[in-house]
């Protein structure tokens, strides 16, 4: 078994054996999905988002693809695709990073502090720079609609989504950007 494979079956491991319910993409540790709970202390609170996760084969080396898949209104994630701008897993991924420090670390770091000046959702950038108060309102209104116990449920029970127009499985390509430029 390869050193690769074998840091890949460690980290999945962990991230199993954690808080975080983790579900294989046809039985695949190189691809799956991952219940991510907004942070208590921000306007994501009581929200759950299911995470696409792609490993690549030169995991660790090269850094994880990422991607909300249910809708989230921030500045830093395109709200159609899900893809998420954040640097430590773009620009300055390391080896010592695991996918723990993704979904304990990284994440809530990004919810908590966003960076309007270097968005991929210019309205919520635009907003959140011009009336935080309207902002917040948006975040918790989109929560609520996209993120909270519906989630769980349809991820627990895999049911048909009852209105059909946010059906998780209709977004996008998820990734977090960590193709080589």
């Amino acid at each position: 078994m390869s050193t690769s494979r074998k840091r890949m079956d460690k980290d999945v491991m962990e991230l199993m054996m954690s808080n975080h319910v983790v579900e294989l993409i046809d039985d695949s540790i190189q691809q799956f999905h991952v219940i991510f709970k907004g942070p208590s202390d921000t306007p994501y609170a009581g929200g759950m988002w299911k995470i696409r996760v792609e490993l690549p084969d030169q995991y660790p080396i090269k850094s994880p693809s990422i991607g909300f898949v249910n809708k989230i209104y921030h500045p830093n994630i395109d709200e159609s695709s899900g893809s998420v701008c954040l640097d430590v897993i773009n620009q300055t991924w390391s080896p010592m990073f695991g996918l723990l420090n993704i979904f304990e670390n990284f994440l809530p770091h990004l919810l908590r502090y966003s960076n309007p000046s270097d968005p991929l959702n210019t309205e919520a950038s635009n907003l959140m720079t011009k009336d935080l108060q309207k902002y917040t309102e948006v975040v918790k209104e989109h929560t609520k609609r996209y993120a909270l116990e519906r989630l769980t449920t349809e991820t627990t029970q895999n049911s048909e989504n009852e209105d059909g127009d946010d059906d998780l499985s209709d977004v996008g390509t998820l990734s977090s950007g960590s193709d080589e430029d």
